[in-house]
């Protein structure tokens, strides 16, 4: 196996190293195929079981670019005769370097991304013009746009009301998500910031958020594949964030508005502006100020300002029963008052083994996938669970969702409920 990879010249040597970092992702999502090819804009990798190259032979690897870049230096021959292992070390030993580093949230390198200009984006949106606007989060507005070539992406507005806060929340997202590569997390591809005006440039994503199919305009649109296989992928996604990458991020926000569908409704986890990293060294940090959305916050986090991990366990389990109810979380059902919020009636209807009336009236499912959501549910209970010591880890829940079991025989305790008011439900 012979494999190869290459930045082109004048590339800085962060943006070198995360672009390399990146191709190695790709290529090891092309495993076991035999050969694979990954091209970004400033680096390459391929490997292959045909040589690249003759022995001593001396190529210009232009032509491997496809006119990516027009200043690429010759290489050796010889050098195209490491091995895929060797690739693969040389990718571990990265990112162990990587993982070594101190990481200072104060001192973001903006490098690590493609900066485009203002009015080039502005005119690509026909200056944020309605007609384009995808959709509007928490820091903004999403417009979609046409780059050079046809390229559609999506465009992230950010609302300036308090400049030093939203400034570092911009650089927050941008320093974080420039470096991580997942299939189920939305890959940034390049920023703007002048003055007040604040963008990020974001993969499009045609069928937009989540929330859209539970209870807004594409609702009961979704089957109990759909639904499993985006209960999978956020789950993928947040273990790729918690144990995966070079340090641990908590996303503090995880949402079904914040979760969007490509075309073939694989899920990526959107809106990094809040995340926080958690150092090695610690299990868990305490925060004087609480940011996110209650309804989808775990007690401890909301009261306390106890953040791990697991307050990202917690959020996951409050969508997983949206999904499976086609309900949102901080919906009061007055029909029953008893039963204000999502968490409470799921609990009840598991309480008296009833919580097949969980189910989105919408789906269309036989017995098979009644037994299969029901277990679904009491793991997304048991994500729901206080104290934090009882609620898994994600690496935990996602052997919960392949091995056919749910919750491993451990018993259930009524969850704690922080509603939009911040007030606690406990329950009897």
């Amino acid at each position: 196996m012979y494999a190869i990879a290459q930045c082109v010249e004048k590339t800085t040597r962060t943006f070198c190293q995360n672009c390399i970092n990146a191709v190695y992702t790709d290529l090891f999502n092309c495993l076991p195929n035999t050969e694979g090819t990954s091209v970004y804009m400033s680096c390459f990798a391929r490997y292959s079981e045909t040589p690249c190259f003759n022995y001593n032979q001396t190529i210009d690897i232009r032509n491997l670019l496809k006119g990516k870049s027009n200043s690429v230096p010759k290489i050796a021959g010889t050098v195209c005769g490491v091995g895929l292992f060797i690739l693969i070390i040389l990718w571990l030993m990265f990112r162990v370097w990587k993982k070594s580093k101190k990481t200072k949230e104060g001192e973001p390198d903006l490098d690590v991304a493609i900066r485009y200009n203002y009015k080039h984006l502005q005119s690509a949106t026909n200056n944020f013009s309605r007609e384009n606007l995808l959709g509007r989060g928490g820091s903004g507005e999403v417009f979609k746009a046409v780059l050079d070539a046809n390229n559609i992406v999506a465009i992230k507005k950010i609302e300036v009301g308090y400049p030093n806060k939203v400034k570092e929340e911009f650089e927050n997202e941008v320093k974080l998500i420039s470096n991580v590569h997942h299939r189920n997390l939305l890959r940034l591809l390049g920023w703007s910031s002048e003055g007040s005006n604040l963008l990020l440039v974001l993969e499009y994503m045609s069928n937009g958020s989540l929330d859209r199919f539970l209870w807004g305009a594409k609702k009961g649109t979704l089957n109990w594949k759909q639904r499993y296989d985006i209960i999978f992928g956020i789950a993928r996604g947040l273990r790729y964030l918690h144990n995966e990458f070079y340090v641990n991020i908590i996303h503090r926000d995880i949402k079904s508005s914040n979760i969007l569908l490509d075309h073939d409704f694989q899920p990526k986890i959107a809106d990094f502006g809040l995340a926080r990293f958690l150092p090695d060294d610690q299990s868990h940090l305490v925060s004087n100020q609480f940011v996110g959305t209650l309804g989808y916050t775990a007690p401890e986090y909301a009261r306390h300002g106890i953040l791990s991990d697991k307050v990202d366990t917690y959020s996951f389990g409050i969508v997983i029963l949206e999904i499976i109810s086609g309900r949102r979380c901080t919906n009061m059902n007055f029909d029953r008052p008893s039963m204000d919020y999502l968490l409470e009636h799921a609990w009840t209807t598991y309480e008296n083994k009833q919580h097949i009336k969980l189910i989105d009236e919408t789906l269309d499912v036989n017995d098979y996938h009644k037994e299969h959501i029901m277990q679904i549910i009491e793991i997304a209970l048991l994500c729901t669970q206080s104290p934090t010591s009882e609620r898994p880890n994600i690496s935990e829940v996602i052997l919960m969702l392949t091995d056919g079991q749910s919750m491993w025989n451990r018993q259930l305790t009524r969850p704690t409920v922080i509603d939009h008011d911040r007030r606690i439900h406990i329950g009897s």
